[in-house]
Formats: C-alpha cells, sequence, structure tokens
C-alpha cells in the first residue's frame, strides 16, 4: 500500500468535522465558527459560509446531495442547500453535539447535550426528545458491524443487536475519529498519535495513511474511491490517495493473490477452484513453486505445503515459519529454499530461516523467475536493468550469463527445452534469443509481457497495446483483442492478468497450425493440434495429410474426430503397401474419390493404368455419362452391365419410365416388367409382352400376373395363350368369374372340368344360389358335395317352414342318390335313401299346403283338398313324424275339414285324438268348442267322401288302419300330387322275361279295334302325356287286363302281373310309364277311366288330373312338384 498527498490546506482554527458531498466533488468542513467549501480535486477553496456566532462542532450531507446541515456550540442547527445558502435555523436548549442525515429518508437528526431533534423538509417544526446524558454521536451506515473506538484506547465490535464480535483491540493512543470505507471493507480511526491509521474491517492494522503535527479530530473517505481526507486540531486539511498494489504469485496453473490485505486465495486455473487462506495480518510478498507456497507478513514468512502431489488438491498447510522481519522487493519460493530480493541483492535462504547464499548484481534486478529443476537444485531467471540476463541454481554461488542487450528488462521467460529465452524490455519489443548462439533470432514490437507456451517448444505469446499475440516458430504473429498482462501459456490456455483478476482464456491454435499446414509440416501442426483446436481444424488437418500421404499424422487426426470410414481407407492404404503395392497415384486417387474429388481420383487412375476403377467408381456414383469415356473397346457386355446399373439408379432415384427404358435395352426385361406393374403402366406391359418370345416363359407370366392384378384379364388371357398355359388361362377365367369362356374352353378340353365347375359351384354357394350350385357340383363330378349342399338346403327349408321348398329337396335328393346308386358299391344304401327321400318329399309337398292353412288367415286350397292331404298325411304318419311336421296342426284341418264336408266320426276320431297332444294356446278355444259341437254330429261319415279301390271296386273307411292301400285287395292307392284324390290307375307288372323296352314296343302294337277308337285322342308334349275322350265310346268289350284285376280275397298284396298278349291288346293312351333310370325298373299303371284325363310329370312321374296340372303349370310355369321348367327339353 503507497499512500500519496494529493492536495493540503490549512485553517485557522480546530477542525472539528468534515463531510463530502455525496458525489465527491465538494468537502464541507467546521471550523471555528464558520464552513469551508472546497474543491476536492485540486484543493481549492470554493467560498466560506458564515452564520454560526459560535464554534461548528459538526457537518452532514443528506445522501441526496441536494442539502447539508451544519451544528454549532450556539445551539443552533443551519441546514443549508447545495448551492451554498441557508434556508432554515432552529435551535435547541444546549450546545449541538452532532448532526446526521437519514440516507433513505432525509431525514435530519441533530442532538446536543441533553436532548435531540428530528427534522424532515415535509416537516414545519422540530420534535424533540429530551435525553439523560450527553450524546456525543450519532450515524446512519448501511454496515452491519458497529466500530467502536473509545479513549480507554480500545477498538471493538459489535452486531446491532449489541453482542461483541471477537476480542478488543488495543490502540496505544485515544481515538478522536473513527470511518468506515464506502463498501465497508476498512476502517480509518485518527486521534492523539497524530496519525489516520488504516485497519481491516476485522481490525488489523494494515498502515498510516498520514503523519500530522496536532490531533486528528475527523477523518473521511472520498464516496467510492481511495481518497482519504484528514482534519486536524491545529487547522491542517490532508487530502490523500491510497494505492493498493497488487501482491500475488503464479506457477503454471495455480495463482495466488491477496485479498482485502490479509487473506491469501489460491486459484487454480483450470478448474477455477479456490482457497482462501487467512493470515490476520498485512500481506506483503506471496510466492508460489509446485506444492510451495510463501507469504511474508510484516513481521514473519509463513511457508505452506500441499497435503498430497494430486495436480488437483487445493487443501494447504504450514509447513514452516520465519519468525524474522525482512525487507525485499521480491520474493521467490523453491522446493526446499525461499529466495530474497533488495534492489542488487539476492538472498537464499532455508526454510529454517538460515541464509545459505547471496549474489550481488551489477544492476537492479527488474525480474526474477523459478525455471525448475531438481529439489534443492532449481534454477533461477534473473532480468537486470542493465541488460543483463543470468541463470542461477540455487546450489551454485555463481551466476552464469546468458546474454547481454543493451536495453533494460522488464519480463523474462524460457522455453519449455531451455533453447529459447523471449525478452521484453523497456522499449515493449519482445526479442527471442537462441540461448546457445546468443543469435537474436527475431523480435515484436508492443509487447509488456511475454510467456512460452509449456507444451510445445515453437511457440509463444506475448500481449501489449491491447492485443494478444500468438507467434508459431517464424511464421507471421496471429493476433486477438485482449486486455492486460499475459504471465503463462499452457497448451491452449493463456493465463492473463487484468487489473486484479487472473483468467484463464481458451485460445484456439487454429491459426499456428495452418501455418504449418501451409508449409506441409505435418507432424508440427498435429502437435499444435493437440493443444487445443476445434472439431474443423482436426478434420483439416486429417485431410491435408491424406493428401500429402502423411498416413501416420492422418490416422491420428482422423481417429481424433472419430471418422470410421477413413480410417478404414488409410487401414486399406497401409495393408496394400505391406503387399509391396507403392503407386502413390493409385493411394492418392482413393483419397480423391473418399473426399469427393472424382475428377482428380479419375484423371489418377487413369495415368496409374487403371482405368477401370474409374469406370466403376463413376457407375457406383451414377455419372455413366463420365464411365462411358472409361469404357473398353466396345464391349457389349461391358456396356450392358452400364446400362443395367444406370436403370437401377434410375429406380432408386424415383425415375421408374427411364429405369423401364433402360432394363428393356439391356434386355432385362423381368426388372422392367416388375417396375412397370408396381407402377400399373399396363400399355408397356403389353409392349413388352408381345415382343417377348413365347419360349420367354418366366418374363410373360410374369406380364400375366400383373395383368391379372391391374385387373386386364383380357390382355393376361392372351399372355397365357401365347405360351399355351391352358390350366392358368382357366384359373384366370375362373378368378375373374368369366364362366362362359371357362365353360367354352372346358368343353374343349375336358380334363381341367374340375377346375371349372367346382369354383363355380362354391362361387354360386357363395352368392346364395345353392340349387345351382348343388347342379355344379353334380356336373363337376363331386356328387359326395352335391349331395351334402341339397341336405343343408333341405334341412334349412325344414327349419325355416319351406316345406314346398324342402319337397323339391328332397325330391333331387332323391335323384341325386338313385344317380350314385348305380355304383354296385353303394346300390343298397343308396336305394334305401332314394326311397326314403322320396316318401319324405311327397309328406312335405303335402303338408305344405297344411301348414299354410294353419298358419295363414286365408287358404287357397279347397276344403276337400285339404281333407285329402290331410287324410294321406294321417295314413303316411304311421310311424316317426319327420322333422317339422306337426301332427297337431295336421289333425286340427283333418277335425275342421271332415266337420265341414260332414265326416263327422272321422272328425271326431280326430278331436278325440288331439285331446292326446300338446296343442298351441291359439288352437286350444278351437278345439275345444269342436269337440263339444261334434258330439251334437251323427256318428258316421258322408258316403260320398268315401274312397273307391279302382282295382276291386271296394268302398274304403275315411280311417284305414292299413294306410293308403285298399283294405280288400293291398293295392296301394295312386293320388294326384295337386288334389290328393285317389286316381284311376292300377299299377300292373311285367312277366319274368319280359324287358321294359320290349313292353312297350307291344304296347305300342296296337290290336284292331272298333272303328270308333279313333274317338281316343292322344296329346304327348314334352311337359306331359294326356288321353283325351272326344265322343262317348262303345262298350269295350272284354279287356284281358281287367280280368287280371279279379281278387280272390286275402291278407297279403297279390300284384297285378301282366303277359305279353296283354301288353298287346293295351293302348298306349291307357297306359302311364314310369321310366325311372337303373337300377330302378320302370313302373306302368293303367287307366281304368279312359273318359278322365291324367297327366304324368316326365321328370318326377308324380300324377295329376289333366286340367289341375295345366292350371299349376300356368301359375308357376313348371311342374309343382320338381319345379322342372316348361321349356326345359331334358327329362
Amino acid at each position: 500500500m503507497r499512500v500519496v498527498l494529493t492536495w493540503r490546506d490549512k485553517a485557522e482554527q480546530c477542525i472539528y468535522d468534515l463531510a463530502f458531498k455525496p458525489d465527491g466533488t465538494q468537502l464541507i468542513l467546521a471550523a471555528g465558527n464558520r464552513l469551508l467549501v472546497y474543491d476536492t480535486s485540486d484543493g481549492t477553496l470554493l467560498q466560506p459560509l458564515k452564520g454560526h456566532k459560535d464554534t461548528v462542532y459538526c457537518v452532514a450531507y443528506a445522501k441526496d446531495g441536494k442539502r447539508f446541515a451544519s451544528g454549532s456550540a450556539d445551539k443552533s442547527v443551519i441546514i443549508w442547500t447545495s448551492k451554498l445558502e441557508g434556508i432554515l435555523k432552529y435551535t435547541h436548549s444546549d450546545s449541538i453535539q452532532c448532526v446526521s442525515y437519514n440516507p433513505v429518508t432525509h431525514q435530519l437528526a441533530s442532538c446536543s447535550s441533553n436532548d435531540f431533534g428530528l427534522w424532515s423538509p415535509e416537516q414545519k417544526s422540530v420534535s424533540k426528545h429530551k435525553s439523560s446524558s450527553k450524546i456525543t454521536c450519532c450515524r446512519e451506515e448501511h454496515n452491519d458491524i458497529l466500530a467502536v473506538a473509545d479513549w480507554g484506547q480500545k477498538l471493538s465490535f459489535y452486531q446491532l443487536s449489541g453482542k461483541q464480535i471477537g476480542k478488543d483491540r488495543s490502540l496505544n493512543f485515544d481515538p478522536c475519529c473513527v470511518s468506515y470505507f464506502t463498501k465497508g471493507e476498512y476502517i480509518l480511526l485518527g486521534g492523539s498519535d497524530k496519525q489516520v491509521s488504516l485497519f481491516t474491517k476485522d481490525g488489523v492494522r494494515l498502515g498510516t495513511v498520514g503523519e500530522q503535527n496536532s490531533w486528528v479530530w475527523t477523518c473521511k473517505v472520498k464516496p467510492d474511491t481511495n481518497y482519504v481526507v484528514v482534519g486536524c486540531q491545529d487547522g491542517t486539511i490532508s487530502f490523500y490517495q491510497l494505492i493498493f498494489s497488487t501482491v500475488h504469485g503464479l506457477y503454471k496453473d495455480r495463482y495466488a493473490y491477496r485479498d482485502s490485505m490479509t487473506d491469501v486465495i489460491v486459484q487454480h486455473l483450470i478448474t477455477d477452484q479456490k482457497v482462501r487462506i487467512k493470515c490476520k495480518e498485512l500481506v506483503k510478498k506471496i510466492a508460489i513453486y509446485k506444492h510451495r507456497l510463501a507469504i511474508q507478513l510484516p513481521e514473519k514468512i509463513l511457508i505452506y505445503e500441499l497435503y498430497s502431489d494430486d495436480s488437483s488438491d487445493m487443501r494447504y498447510r504450514v509447513k514452516e515459519k520465519i519468525v524474522r522481519k525482512f525487507e525485499c522487493n521480491l520474493l521467490v519460493v523453491c522446493a526446499d529454499h525461499i529466495i530474497l530480493c533488495q534492489e542488487k541483492r539476492l538472498q537464499c535462504l532455508s526454510f529454517s530461516g538460515v541464509k545459505e547464499r547471496e549474489w550481488q548484481m551489477e544492476s537492479l534486478i527488474r525480474y526474477i523467475k523459478v525455471i525448475g529443476g531438481p529439489p534443492g537444485r532449481e534454477g533461477l531467471l534473473v532480468g537486470l536493468k542493465n541488460g543483463q540476463i543470468l541463470k542461477i541454481f540455487v546450489d551454485n554461488l555463481f551466476a552464469i550469463v546468458l546474454l547481454k542487450q543493451a536495453t533494460a528488462v522488464r519480463c523474462l521467460d524460457m522455453s519449455a527445452s531451455r533453447n529459447k529465452l523471449a525478452v521484453v524490455d523497456e522499449n515493449d519489443t519482445c526479442l527471442v534469443y537462441d540461448i546457445y548462439t546468443k543469435e537474436l533470432l527475431f523480435q515484436e514490437p508492443n509487447a509488456n509481457s511475454v510467456a512460452w507456451n509449456t507444451q510445445c517448444e515453437d511457440m509463444l505469446c506475448f500481449s501489449g497495446g491491447g492485443y494478444l499475440n500468438i507467434k508459431a516458430s517464424t511464421f507471421p504473429v496471429h493476433q486477438q483483442k485482449l486486455q492486460g498482462f499475459v504471465v503463462g501459456y499452457n497448451g491452449s490456455k493463456i493465463f492473463c492478468l487484468h487489473v486484479f483478476s487472473m483468467s484463464a482464456v481458451e485460445v484456439p491454435q487454429s491459426a499456428p497450425m495452418y501455418q504449418y499446414l501451409d508449409r506441409k509440416l505435418f507432424k508440427e501442426a498435429y502437435q499444435i493440434a493437440c493443444l487445443g483446436v476445434t472439431d474443423t481444424d482436426w478434420r483439416e488437418l486429417a485431410m491435408e495429410a491424406l493428401e500429402g500421404l502423411e498416413f501416420e499424422t492422418a490416422k491420428k487426426a482422423f481417429t481424433r474426430v472419430q471418422d470410421l470410414r477413413y480410417l478404414e481407407l488409410i487401414n486399406s492404404i497401409e495393408e496394400r503397401k505391406k503387399r509391396g503395392e507403392s503407386n502413390n497415384d493409385l493411394f492418392l486417387a482413393d483419397v480423391f474419390s473418399y473426399q469427393g474429388k472424382f475428377h482428380e481420383a479419375a484423371k489418377l487412375y487413369k495415368r496409374s493404368g487403371h482405368e477401370n476403377l474409374a469406370l466403376d467408381m463413376y457407375t457406383d456414383l451414377r455419372m455413366f455419362e463420365y464411365a462411358k469415356d472409361f469404357l473398353g473397346s466396345g464391349d457389349p457386355k461391358e456396356t450392358k452391365m452400364l446400362i443395367t446399373k444406370q436403370a437401377d439408379w434410375a429406380r432408386n432415384i424415383n425415375e421408374p419410365k427411364a429405369a423401364v427404358e433402360m432394363y428393356i435395352s439391356a434386355g432385362e426385361h423381368l426388372k422392367a416388367i416388375e417396375i412397370s406393374g408396381d407402377h400399373g403402366w399396363v400399355d408397356t406391359l403389353i409392349d413388352i409382352a408381345r415382343k417377348l418370345d413365347k419360349a420367354e416363359r418366366e418374363p410373360l407370366l410374369m406380364c400375366a400376373h400383373y395383368f391379372k392384378k391391374l385387373d386386364n384379364p383380357g390382355y393376361a388371357a392372351e399372355t397365357y395363350l401365347k405360351i399355351g398355359d391352358l390350366k392358368s388361362l382357366i384359373q384366370l377365367h375362373v378368378e375373374t368369374q368369366r364362366w362362359d369362356e371357362a365353360f367354352t374352353l372346358g368343353e374343349k378340353h375336358p380334363e381341367f372340368k374340375d377346375d371349372i365347375y367346382v369354383p363355380y359351384a362354391h362361387w354360386l354357394a357363395e352368392n346364395d344360389r345353392f340349387e345351382e350350385a348343388q347342379k355344379a357340383f353334380h356336373k363337376a363330378g363331386r356328387k359326395g358335395e352335391a349331395v351334402r349342399v341339397l341336405e343343408q338346403l333341405t334341412h334349412n327349408s325344414v327349419v325355416e317352414s319351406r316345406f314346398n321348398d324342402a319337397a323339391c329337396y328332397y325330391w333331387m335328393l332323391s335323384m341325386q342318390c338313385l344317380d350314385i346308386a348305380q355304383d354296385p358299391a353303394q346300390k343298397d344304401v343308396m336305394l334305401s335313401k332314394f326311397h326314403h327321400f322320396q316318401h319324405l318329399a311327397e309328406l312335405y309337398h303335402g303338408y305344405h299346403a297344411i301348414q299354410r292353412y294353419t298358419e295363414e288367415p286365408f287358404s287357397f286350397h279347397l276344403p276337400e283338398t285339404l281333407f285329402n292331404i290331410s287324410r294321406f298325411l294321417l295314413h303316411s304318419l304311421t310311424k316317426d313324424t319327420p322333422l317339422g311336421i306337426s301332427k297337431v296342426n295336421t289333425l286340427f284341418t283333418l277335425a275342421k275339414q271332415s266337420k265341414a264336408l260332414g265326416a263327422y266320426k272321422l272328425a271326431r276320431h280326430a278331436y278325440d285324438k288331439l285331446q292326446g297332444l300338446q296343442i298351441p294356446a291359439r288352437f286350444q278355444k278351437s278345439i275345444e268348442l269342436g269337440s263339444l259341437t261334434i258330439r251334437s254330429k251323427p256318428f258316421q261319415d258322408s258316403e260320398e267322401l268315401v274312397p273307391l279301390c279302382y282295382r276291386c271296386s271296394t268302398n274304403n273307411p275315411l280311417l284305414n288302419n292299413l294306410g293308403n292301400v285298399c283294405i280288400n285287395c293291398r293295392q296301394p292307392f295312386v293320388f294326384s300330387a295337386s288334389s290328393y284324390e285317389v286316381l284311376h290307375l292300377v299299377e300292373f307288372y311285367l312277366e319274368e322275361g319280359i324287358t321294359d323296352e320290349e313292353a312297350v314296343s307291344l304296347i305300342d302294337l296296337e290290336a284292331p279295334r272298333h272303328k270308333h277308337e279313333n274317338k281316343w285322342q292322344e296329346i304327348t308334349s314334352n311337359n306331359s302325356q294326356t288321353l283325351r275322350l272326344d265322343e262317348t265310346m262303345d262298350s269295350m268289350g272284354d279287356d284281358p287286363f281287367t280280368a287280371k284285376l279279379s281278387f280272390e280275397g286275402g291278407s297279403e298284396f297279390v300284384p297285378v302281373v301282366v303277359s305279353r298278349s296283354v301288353l298287346r291288346s293295351m293302348s298306349r293312351r291307357d297306359v302311364l310309364i314310369k321310366r325311372w333310370p337303373p337300377p330302378l325298373k320302370w313302373q306302368y299303371f293303367r287307366s281304368l277311366l279312359p273318359d278322365a284325363s291324367i297327366t304324368m310329370c316326365p321328370s318326377c312321374f308324380q300324377m295329376f288330373h289333366s286340367e289341375d296340372y295345366e292350371l299349376l303349370v300356368l301359375q308357376h310355369t313348371c311342374c309343382p312338384y320338381c319345379r322342372r321348367r316348361v321349356d326345359d327339353p331334358s327329362p
């Protein structure tokens, strides 16, 4: 700390108090009964102020700078404006001892010997308060600590709560004034010792500000500065400037500096860790070296060491204390010694304080630095004012002169290898010498400090003129802006001291690295890069080294940026070099191709005789125009390969049109077809398919596949025809449901019948066309599936109460079984099923009318028809009742129709039977009523309703226990399939040995008849056989067939068997033949009433009254039983 007197003046009276204007431009002093106003810049007395009649004891300035106040022994307080005008005066009952302004409210407190008053600009009056004792001081400070100096010659510190902090400090004089610095870091204290002392805020005395000739009554600090004003009893006013010098030390990345005058902070410049060492005394000098730290205090030197050798350890402990007072300009610490520099003398002391050596220089020592070495033998670099630079070893009494220059030394540093020396002289010039040859290598202007890079021999930096200058080898200087002094350079970090703070500046080493690269010095550039450059710089270094074929450096650089691609290239080149390859042009061509310099690479490939590599490169890059330049002597294979690759590329970059054209020209039809098909280009596919030879089966099949996929079956069919693939063609027709074309092909090629009709049947079934599906299965020879479909249809019809459909399906099912029965292995089973299904078909056909009668409100059938049907069903349902047929409905219908037609006995039987069945609620009332009312009717049946047997002319009862056969001759009745009346037909059988063909021919050979024979008219059509009588015919006379009808009685049925003569006597018009397909025999029926016409359906062989049949055909355009259409020519 240095103290500089700025100005001094002397008043005639004692200076009791003083105050600064808040902006620091004016100083107000209380001198005698006047106020003196000074200009602080040069000590000019601006104006004396008179207003008090007695001595002025105190003065205070408001913080807002608008007014100040003074208090006097005349018991008055005067308030002055900043323009030095008095605006207000008020009095107390005794002399004024002190005044003070509140810094926030600007309220004024004035204190006298027995009271104090408070005044503010907003108040007209002053509020006063009595005090029991004399008030000597009042202050309003922002500090939280209260400093108290008393005439017991003690300095004490208190918290605002009144609790004392620490112990009392002895002063050895009577204090008269105490004042804090603006920020509270220091305290000024003056009194009877005729000087002002500077203390820390903890009470540690730092030094004397200024010695005076009389007691110091007041001292203050100029706001926010280091200027101090002192007022004495003899009227002397002194204005001082305090200069706090920087006390610090640096070694590599550790920086130690003084803080608060009594503390030492050690900062690690890399990690930015800090540790504070409290010395509690004024720190005068600091030195740091490796793990040692030396601190000089006023009466001793402390030596610290690190706890460990860890480079990041920041914990220090005291190693030694040298309790002696030393006067020195510079302090240096080594491993085992401290070096004291005083003017021209250097002293080496051990840590115990023993002086071991001393060196006397020719001139003043301007700079000293430890440059390392073994413990106890460290070297020192010393620069003198006369320009001498010496090297001293602490264990050697003799100094070595390194060189002598003409100008004084300001700063020194030696390179890492001790080969070069950098000097900054008093002319701000940086000079670099070779230590061994003493040669001046170069010099640079505008330097105030210099430092070599500790990790790179050829790099140094120097600062000056607001710039940082980095110099590598002999290259030009690289500049960037930087304030402060360079004190160290480690790798890419430059340590810079600016004012009182040390900072580590990260400086990329890009500029020097590129300087080395420009000269192709790759290894040196790599060393620079290791100090710290960006990834871009590393990549540039790697690329330059690679192009310079410096593979070792390139590999290291690419490893740094983790570029595996280039590392693989370098490894492959190194492998090739190991195998004996030495063509650098080829290596460089590979490098250029990797870097994207394709044309340069191609030129090198051509120059090295490897044109094929250039061709491959351009082909892989899809640069086909350039690739054509490297094609061989028109080799068609290479040309085709190139076109194919070009097409592949066009396909990959989503240029399919171009790719297709190229594939076609290269003969790659499959790829062309694939692209065209995927994009739906039918026209292109047509062109390709038509140009292809039919032998090229695979591409044609692919064309056909895409035609199908793109819904162009016509072109697909054309393609299949071209290659003769009929099976695929049929499959195409089936898939596209073009059945007519499929059937046409099937007729020409019967071997594909299954491939057509089976899918057709499935398609029909899926579209609910089950009957057609059944026929298609049958046609395809899938009789089992045909039967299954019919069985399912039949079952569904029964479940859904569609009994007419069920009858038709059962009839169809029976015919299917009959067809299967032609197989001898299945004959018996299938014939049994045939008869069973025929029986069910008849039952369901009849029951359809019953069901409609009971379920629907209106009936379409005559009562006689319903009566006959219900009787037929009752006689047929002797065993198990088939699914869906209700006995209740049948008996209910029979009961109602019997009653209506006069068959009361049968009606009563039906009602009695109903009593034993479970009757639906809707029929309950009707049946109960009918059961009661029928009892009022006679117990007999109408004669008109009694059926007649046309064989034996026996009247049969309406309720026949034998069923639908004659109770006398057991001849089965033949019923009409519409009205269910007994038809006048008698079945007859052929004698043994007569075949069906012979029987038909015999019947057709009609015997001579009476002349009226032609009155019988026979009508034969595809749909029926009809006999019609035109007019009354004469008696037939004796008929051989009638003789055969005779019946002698018995319980067994005796069929009518006819011989050839009887057959010959029969008229074709009187005979109906059921021409069953094998293995069934034909059935023959003779009409006994020629005048009643009967029609038989040629398909299902059901018999009808001709009038009924014609009416039903007109209604339904088909047979009511088997649904054979009228226009269907097939039987």
